[in-house]
C-alpha cells in the first residue's frame, strides 16, 4: 500500500490545504507502525506545531499546513555534559524562529526582544531591571495564553499520546480521549528549572558582578536540561519529580474540542509521514 500524499508534496516550508482523508489514512498506518519517532510539539494560537528529531509542521485551524526540517546537532555536541542541552533547547525553537517557520516577522522580533532584554538590562540598576522583567513576563504570558492556545496545547498533548498508545483513528473519530497532560510538556521544564534557577543564585560560588545573573541563568537552564533527560528516561520517577508540573498544566492547558484534536494530529500526521518515508 502506498503512503498517501498530505497537502501535495512534502515540500520544505510547502504550504498548502490539508486532505482530510489523506491524514486518517497516515494516521491509521501510525497505529500499525511497529516503532513511533518521539514527538514533541507546541501550541499557537492559530493552530499546533508537532516535531521530531528531523522534521516538523504545523496544522492551523484554518485548514491550511506547513512543514520543514529541524536542524541538526553537530555529534560533537552531543557528547558534551550541559552544552548539548543548550543547543537541542535552541533547536527546539528552530519552527519559531526560521524566516520560512510558523511565526511572523513581528513575532520572532519581540520573542528575540524578550529574550535579549533581560540580559541587556544585567548592567541597569536593579529597579530597572525588575520593572523591565515585571512587564516583559507580562508581555510573554500574553502572547502564550492568546486566543485558543490553551486548548489546542491540550490538543497537542493528545495527539502525541495517541500515537504512543496507537489509538489515533479512534482519537480523530473521538472515541478515544488520551490524556491532555504530558510528562514531556515544556510546563514541567518550566517547574523543574525553577528551584534549580534559585538553588543556583544561592550556592553562586564566585563574587557578584554584573554578569552573574546571566551565567547562572545559562548554567541554570542547561543543567535543568541534564536533568530533564535524566528523569525523562525513567518514567516512574518523572511522575514524582514533575508532579508540580503536572499540576501547573491544569493551568495551562484546557481540554480541547474534537476539532481542536483534529488541527494537532494532522500536523502530527504530516511528521509521520515524512518520518516513514525517511525509514
Amino acid at each position: 500500500m502506498g503512503r498517501p500524499a498530505l497537502a501535495g508534496r512534502p515540500l520544505s516550508g510547502d504550504h498548502g490545504q490539508v486532505d482530510q482523508a489523506a491524514a486518517l489514512a497516515l494516521l491509521e498506518q501510525g497505529d500499525l507502525a511497529p516503532r513511533a519517532p518521539r514527538l514533541g510539539g507546541m501550541a499557537r494560537a492559530e493552530g499546533v506545531v508537532i516535531v521530531s528529531e528531523r522534521f516538523w509542521a504545523f496544522a492551523g485551524t484554518d485548514g491550511s499546513l506547513r512543514e520543514g526540517t529541524m536542524p541538526s546537532t553537530p555529534n560533537s555536541l552531543r557528547a558534551i555534559p550541559l552544552a548539548r542541552g543548550l543547543v537541542r533547547l535552541s533547536a527546539s525553537l528552530s519552527p519559531l524562529f526560521r524566516r520560512q517557520g510558523v511565526a511572523r516577522k513581528r513575532e520572532r522580533i519581540f520573542l528575540v526582544a524578550a529574550i535579549v532584554t533581560p540580559l541587556a538590562l544585567a548592567f541597569a540598576p536593579s529597579w530597572i531591571g525588575l520593572i523591565a522583567g515585571l512587564v516583559t513576563t507580562v508581555a510573554l504570558l500574553g502572547w502564550l495564553l492568546r486566543g485558543r492556545t490553551l486548548y489546542l496545547h491540550g490538543a497537542e498533548h493528545r495527539a502525541i499520546a495517541a500515537l504512543e498508545e496507537r489509538r489515533l483513528r479512534e482519537t480523530w473519530h473521538g472515541a478515544a480521549s488520551p490524556s491532555r497532560f504530558s510528562l514531556r510538556c515544556g510546563t514541567n521544564f518550566a517547574a523543574l528549572m525553577m528551584p534549580v534557577a534559585v538553588l543556583g543564585g544561592h550556592l553562586w560560588p564566585l563574587p557578584a558582578t554584573a554578569f552573574t545573573p546571566v551565567v547562572v541563568s545559562v548554567l541554570a537552564l542547561a543543567l535543568t536540561m541534564e536533568l530533564w533527560q535524566l528523569v525523562q528516561s525513567v518514567p516512574r520517577l518523572a511522575r514524582v519529580v514533575l508532579l508540580p508540573g503536572l499540576g501547573l498544566q491544569r493551568l495551562t492547558t484546557r481540554e480541547p474540542r474534537l476539532d481542536e484534536t483534529r488541527v494537532a494530529l494532522t500536523a502530527l500526521a504530516a511528521v509521520l509521514r515524512r518520518e516513514l518515508s525517511h525509514a
